[in-house]
């Protein structure tokens, strides 16, 4: 490895418009956010190093043993995150990204490209309205004051909507040049007739500032691994990376995993199912594949090099397509439980209804066959308990490890025991008694905004269409009525009691329809006119006592009695 004769900005650039610069698969993606962009610029124009890069030179001889990748150009946060794959058939060579990519991949979004992020207070939709393209400006209006984090020179990504990607934009009194621009201006004549009409020297001066940081100063430098060895490359990278806090472990671990594939496109095939899960609305990262994996086929389930060896990332591929649809098939079955991204509070909680689908093999069509009916109820109430009682936190390896001895003795020898023909919710839930804390006075506070009263109103009302999202929550006593109760009874009961699980239910949309606004006693007097009213106050957890507001402090005790003692009936030997 040997240092070479820096580079300017405008050669790297062209470098990877021509594809000689690539990104090796063990590569992590852009991560960058498009502040740090604008503030990598900001220390170009001061002067400041960057740091050093770190290339792979891949001859002509290699160029097919590896999957290498474009540079991002048009970047979309959430949409359009992921690298192209290059074609190198026919390449003579090129370089490899190990140390760098970020910052090159921010120079080559700033000088050619566009940055799409979410405008505040917008819906997460892939259009312009909720995320504009934008591109790259420098103000060169007016020096920034000290105060502003050490930057001198405002750069500043700009909706194009607006700008129409024009050379100069003018706005509020201000005047931005695009950045891109300067890669049309090699000669200082040709700059001096674009700038000397401008009537600001600090205009002109920072222009002139830009080109000579883009188009003269070798700011590039970088270190050459010549030796076309791939193992070496990757320890290389390993260790290069291993120690950046923003680089975290799983990327490496996802690295080593590509790297073994061999007939698969890893990388594509796993970010693809994290794109298919957001499109049924929920975000997860590559870290749960990687972790449900080694969940399905690993003694050891820690993020370890050692446990991504060649043999079992021949496992991991030749089982591929059966992981994923199993994982789908998953995230089908808890989107009909009701859950969205909001309420599935911890995603590891589904890896062990995904081992038992999966290693069961019936994950096909289970969110629809009849025969499953009475195992989704089981699993769902397991789903839900396990969340309110919070029990995959800080410790989730050993959580995840110890639920696991229920389905297996040795997940390698037999993955599931012969005898488990039905999902085991109690045996679970006694194999992580320790991790259960079942605090009912905390579950009762929970607040109608809180994202666990899902959770708890789903295991008391199980019988409503979650599957089509056709319930409610609802107050029993009308929100709006807090305000009619009583002194004495405001200062025994806050308006939190009022607005908590106690005061709470869920109802299907056309029963919440007639509701309405009204009052508690009202209503179940309306209901049960035409239905037996023991079993309504039984399906509805209503107590039968004098439901009027003056008595809300009997119905607070009562239907606490009535919460506790069905939640208890779920949980089951736990208690």
């Amino acid at each position: 490895m040997s240092f070479q004769t820096p580079v300017t900005i405008a050669n790297a650039i062209s470098q990877i418009e021509n594809s000689k610069y690539l990104v090796p698969a063990i590569q992590r993606e852009f991560v960058w956010k498009h502040d740090r962009i604008e503030q990598l610029f900001d220390s170009l124009m001061q002067g400041y190093p960057i740091s050093s890069f770190l290339f792979w030179e891949v001859q002509e001889q290699n160029v097919n043993q590896f999957k290498f990748y474009k540079i991002i150009k048009d970047f979309r946060e959430r949409y359009k995150t992921h690298n192209e794959e290059y074609n190198t058939s026919g390449s003579n060579g090129f370089y490899a990204i190990l140390d760098g990519q970020q910052r090159l991949t921010s120079l080559y979004i700033g000088l050619k490209g566009s940055f799409a992020y979410k405008t505040p207070r917008k819906k997460w939709e892939d259009n312009q309205n909720s995320l504009p393209t934008r591109d790259l400006y420098l103000n060169i209006t007016k020096e920034l004051s000290e105060q502003e984090n050490g930057r001198k020179y405002q750069f500043q990504f700009l909706d194009r909507n607006l700008t129409n990607q024009k050379n100069f934009y003018d706005k509020d009194e201000q005047k931005w040049f695009r950045v891109s621009h300067i890669l049309d201006y090699t000669d200082d004549k040709k700059l001096g007739d674009m700038i000397k009409n401008l009537d600001s020297e600090f205009a002109r001066k920072s222009i002139r500032q830009l080109k000579r940081v883009i188009h003269e100063r070798q700011i590039i430098n970088f270190y050459l691994e010549e030796e076309q060895n791939l193992d070496k490359a990757l320890k290389i990278f390993i260790r290069i990376n291993s120690g950046g806090i923003a680089l975290s472990f799983s990327d490496l671990i996802m690295s080593i995993a590509i790297s073994n594939w061999k007939t698969k496109d890893a990388r594509r095939e796993i970010l693809g199912l994290v794109d298919e899960i957001k499109n049924k609305d929920f975000h997860i990262s590559k870290d749960l594949i990687l972790k449900t994996f080694l969940y399905l086929y690993s003694t050891d389930i820690g993020f370890k090099v050692t446990n991504f060896s060649s043999e079992k990332a021949k496992i991991f591929e030749d089982n591929w397509l059966s992981i994923k649809n199993a994982i789908l098939s998953t995230f089908d079955l808890i989107k009909s439980f009701g859950f969205d991204e909001y309420n599935l509070t911890s995603k590891n909680s589904i890896i062990p209804i995904i081992y038992y689908l999966y290693h069961r093999n019936i994950y096909k069509d289970f969110t629809h066959k009849v025969e499953f009916k009475n195992e989704r109820k089981i699993i769902k109430e397991w789903l839900h308990i396990v969340l309110i009682n919070r029990v995959f936190g800080g410790t989730s390896d050993s959580t995840l490890s110890q639920i696991r001895k229920v389905f297996s003795n040795d997940v390698v020898k037999e993955p599931i025991k012969l005898d488990i023909d039905i999902f085991p919710k109690i045996q679970m839930l006694d194999s992580i008694r320790k991790d259960m804390v079942i605090d009912y006075d905390n579950i009762l506070n929970i607040q109608y905004e809180d994202k666990y009263a899902f959770s708890i109103l789903s295991l008391l009302y199980p019988n409503l269409d979650y599957k089509n999202n056709n319930f409610h929550k609802d107050h029993l006593h009308p929100e709006t009525s807090y305000e009619l109760l009583s002194d004495d009874l405001k200062e025994k009961y806050s308006r939190e009691v009022y607005n908590s699980i106690i005061n709470l239910q869920m109802l299907g949309a056309n029963e919440n329809s007639s509701k309405q606004n009204k009052e508690l006693a009202e209503w179940v007097s309306q209901e049960t006119q035409t239905k037996n009213k023991e079993e309504f106050l039984d399906n509805h957890l209503i107590p039968d006592i004098d439901l009027s507001l003056m008595n809300f402090d009997v119905f607070v005790e009562k239907r606490k009695a009535l919460i506790i003692k069905k939640l208890k009936e779920l949980v089951g030997t736990l208690e």
